[in-house]
C-alpha cells in the first residue's frame, strides 16, 4: 500500500487562506468611537427596557376598565389583583407602604390605620391610669371598625382589609382627616373625620361617590364596631361593675345590656351606642337613627388575679342604608371622660351614659347633688367637700330624724298601756287591734309616723349611693391617707385573698362599719323598747339585734372594694346621725312633757281621718263576722 505523505502545497494553501481572513477581520474592526457609541446604545436600551417594565407593573388608566387589554397582558401582578379583588384592585396599587396616619389635638392623640381607614389608637392626653400610664381607649388592635357589603362582581368586601388613601388638611382650628377607599380617582368610599380644638367630639361622615355600580344594592350593608375595654382602675371588679353597653333608641329612650357574663339585645331607631368604661367612654352617634341594631357584651374577667388587661368585649352591628346606590351617613365619635358636665353640655341625651339612677333618684343627683358638689369643689379640697356636703344633707334631714325619734318616744310611753290591752284581749286579737288603734289615735302616736320619715330618706340615700361612684371629679383626688377617692383606700395588703373582701384592708369601710354599729345600737334599742310584748316578740327582738351586728359586717365586706369617697360619706353621715339622735334625746325631747301631752290628747275627742275610719270600719266588720261564725258553731 502506498504511504500517504504531507502535501506541501496544501499546507501553503491553508496558510494563505488563514492569513487573508485575519487581514479582513483587522480591516473591519470598529473604531474606538464606534465602540463607545455601541456601548452607550446598549446601556440606553437596557434602561428603557427596565423603565417600560416598571410602567407596565403600575400603570392603570382611570377609565372604568382601568387598563387596556394590552396593558393588562403586560402586567401579571395587576391581573392577579383584579382576579382577586375586582374593582378594588386599584386601591391596592396606591398603597404607599405607610401603615398609619397620626393627628393630635389639645385633648386627643390619634392614629388612623391606613389599612381599614379607622381609628387604631386613641389616647386621652390629659389623663393617666392608676399606674400613671397614659389612658388609651383604643390601642394594639383592641378595636375594629368595618363596613361589610356585596359587590356587583359577586364579591364580599370588608373595608377593614382594604387600603385607604389618607389626606390631612387644616381649616382654622379644625383638622380634617380624609380616608378614601378608591375604585378609581373619581370613584371612592370616604371616611371623613373632623377634629376640633378642645373637643372630645369628632364629626364623622361615611360617604361614597360612584359606588352605585359597585355595591350590590340587593344585599344588606352593615357597619360592625367592636371594642375590648382596657382596665384603667385599681379595682378591676369595681371598674367592671360600671363598664357596660348603653344605647338610645326610639326617640329618647335609653337602655343597657347589664352585667351578665354574656348578653345581647336588639333595638330599633338607635340614635347612639356607647361602650362605657366606668370613667371613660366611646360613643358612636348618628344624626339620623339606625333602623335596627344588635349589641353584644361579654365579660372577660374570670379571675381578677390573672385577667388584668381587659374588662369586657363589646360589639355593635348597625345597618347602613343606600340612597341611589350610594352611602351617605353623618355621625359623630366621642372619645373622652364619662363626666356628666361634659356629656350633658352636648345636649344629645348623653348624660344618660352616667348612671345617676332612674326617676326621682336621678333628678336629685342632677339638680341637687351635682351642682352642690361642683360648687363646694370649686374652693374646697374634694375630701372636705364630701364632708361639708354630708353635713348639709344631714342638717336638712334632721327634722325627719326628729319626727322619727319623737314617734318612737311616744310609742315607748304608750307601751305599758298597749301591753295591758293585748293582755286583756289575748284571746281576741281583733279586739286588741281595735283598742290599740283607738289608743294610738287618741294619743297622736302611730308606728307609721316613725316609718314614714325613714322612707323620706331613702331617695336621698340611694341617690348618693349612685352619685359617688359616678363622680368623675373624685378620680385621682387624694384626701388624708387616700390616694384616689374614686377607688378603695389601702392601709394594709394581705398575702392572700378573702372571698368577697379582697386582698387588702381599707380603713374608711372599717370606720363606717363602726359608726353604723353604734347608730343601729341607738335606733334598734329604741325600737325594741317600743315594741309591745306579744307572741313571737322574743324572736323579733333577737332578729333586730342580729341586724345590729349583721349590717356593719355587710358594710365592711361590701364596701372594701368600693370608692373610698362613698365610704367617707357613710362614715361622716352616721357620725352626724349619732350626734343628732343624742342631741334630740338629751336636749330636745322631754319624755315627761310628751307623756303629759299624750294624756291631754287622750282627753280630747279625736277625729279620725278617712284612712283610719275605713280601717276601723273594716276591723269592726271582721269582728262581727267572727262572732257570727262562733254562734253558728255553737
Amino acid at each position: 500500500m502506498e504511504e500517504k505523505k504531507l502535501d506541501i502545497n496544501s499546507v501553503i494553501g491553508f496558510l494563505l487562506i488563514f492569513g487573508i481572513l485575519m487581514y479582513m477581520l483587522w480591516q473591519n474592526q470598529p473604531t474606538p468611537e464606534e465602540l463607545e457609541a455601541q456601548e452607550k446604545a446598549k446601556q440606553e436600551q437596557v434602561a428603557a427596557e427596565k423603565k417600560a417594565e416598571a410602567q407596565n407593573q403600575t400603570k392603570i388608566t382611570s377609565s372604568e376598565d382601568y387598563t387596556t387589554a394590552g396593558e393588562v397582558s403586560d402586567s401579571l401582578q395587576l391581573i392577579h389583583l383584579k382576579n382577586k379583588l375586582g374593582a378594588f384592585a386599584y386601591s391596592e396599587t396606591l398603597d404607599s407602604g405607610e401603615k398609619e396616619t397620626l393627628v393630635e389635638t389639645d385633648l386627643l392623640a390619634l392614629k388612623f390605620n391606613n389599612r381599614g381607614g379607622y381609628l387604631s389608637e386613641v389616647k386621652l392626653k390629659k389623663f393617666v391610669d392608676f399606674n400613671d400610664e397614659p389612658i388609651y381607649i383604643v390601642k394594639d388592635n383592641n378595636a375594629s371598625f368595618n363596613i361589610n357589603f356585596g359587590t356587583t362582581e359577586s364579591r364580599t368586601v370588608n373595608t377593614k382589609d382594604r387600603y385607604f388613601t389618607p389626606s390631612v388638611t387644616k381649616n382654622g382650628d379644625h383638622t380634617i382627616v380624609s380616608m378614601k377607599l378608591k375604585v378609581s380617582e373619581s370613584k371612592f368610599l370616604e371616611y371623613r373625620y373632623e377634629l376640633k380644638k378642645d373637643d372630645y367630639m369628632i364629626d364623622f361622615t361615611i360617604r361614597s361617590q360612584g359606588f352605585n355600580d359597585v355595591i350590590n344594592s340587593s344585599q344588606a350593608v352593615h357597619l360592625d364596631w367592636n371594642l375590648k375595654t382596657y382596665r384603667h382602675a385599681k379595682s378591676i371588679s369595681y371598674e367592671n361593675r360600671y363598664t357596660e353597653v348603653i344605647f338610645e333608641y326610639e326617640d329618647g329612650k335609653d337602655d343597657y345590656l347589664g352585667q351578665q357574663e354574656q348578653t345581647d339585645d336588639t333595638a330599633e331607631d338607635v340614635s347612639y351606642v356607647a361602650f362605657k368604661q366606668h370613667f371613660f367612654t366611646s360613643i358612636l352617634l348618628a344624626d339620623a337613627p339606625f333602623k335596627t341594631a344588635t349589641f353584644e357584651s361579654k365579660n372577660l374577667v374570670q379571675d381578677e388575679e390573672v385577667d388584668t388587661v381587659y374588662t369586657k368585649a363589646f360589639a355593635a352591628k348597625l345597618p347602613l342604608e343606600l340612597a341611589g346606590g350610594e352611602i351617605n351617613k353623618t355621625m359623630d365619635w366621642y372619645y373622652g371622660p364619662s363626666d356628666f358636665k361634659i356629656l350633658d353640655a352636648y345636649d344629645r341625651n348623653l348624660d344618660e351614659v352616667v348612671p345617676l339612677g332612674w326617676g326621682i333618684f336621678g333628678w336629685i343627683n342632677e339638680y341637687v347633688f351635682i351642682p352642690l358638689f361642683a360648687f363646694l369643689g370649686d374652693f374646697l379640697p374634694y375630701g372636705i367637700a364630701i364632708i361639708v356636703m354630708t353635713i348639709l344633707i344631714k342638717l336638712l334631714l334632721s327634722f325627719v330624724q326628729y319626727k322619727q325619734f319623737l314617734s318612737q318616744a311616744k310609742m315607748k310611753i304608750l307601751k305599758p298601756e298597749l301591753d295591758a290591752i293585748r293582755e286583756k284581749h289575748k284571746n281576741n286579737k281583733m279586739k286588741a287591734q281595735q283598742e290599740t288603734m283607738a289608743l294610738q289615735t287618741k294619743a297622736g302616736a302611730s308606728p307609721l309616723s316613725g316609718c314614714l320619715p325613714a322612707l323620706v330618706q331613702l331617695p336621698v340615700f340611694y341617690a348618693l349611693f349612685q352619685f359617688f361612684p359616678s363622680a368623675f371629679d373624685l378620680r385621682q383626688k387624694s384626701f388624708l391617707w387616700v390616694n384616689d377617692l374614686s377607688s378603695y383606700d389601702t392601709v394594709a395588703n394581705l398575702p392572700f385573698n378573702i372571698p368577697f373582701y379582697g386582698d387588702h384592708v381599707s380603713l374608711f369601710p372599717i370606720l363606717a362599719s363602726i359608726a353604723i354599729f353604734f347608730y343601729m345600737r341607738l335606733t334598734t334599742g329604741q325600737q325594741v323598747n317600743t315594741q309591745p310584748q306579744q307572741e313571737g316578740m322574743p324572736d323579733m327582738a333577737k332578729m333586730m339585734k342580729y341586724m345590729m351586728y349583721f349590717s356593719p359586717i355587710m358594710m365592711l365586706f361590701f364596701f372594701n372594694n368600693y370608692a373610698s369617697g362613698l365610704s367617707l360619706y357613710y362614715f361622716i353621715s352616721n357620725l352626724i346621725s349619732i350626734g343628732i339622735i343624742l342631741v334630740i334625746k338629751n336636749y330636745i325631747l322631754d319624755e315627761d312633757k310628751i307623756h303629759a301631752q299624750i294624756q291631754e290628747n287622750k282627753k280630747k275627742p279625736k277625729k279620725q281621718n278617712k284612712f283610719q275610719a275605713r280601717m276601723q270600719e273594716m276591723m269592726e266588720q271582721a269582728e262581727k263576722q267572727k262572732q257570727a261564725q262562733q254562734k253558728r258553731k255553737k
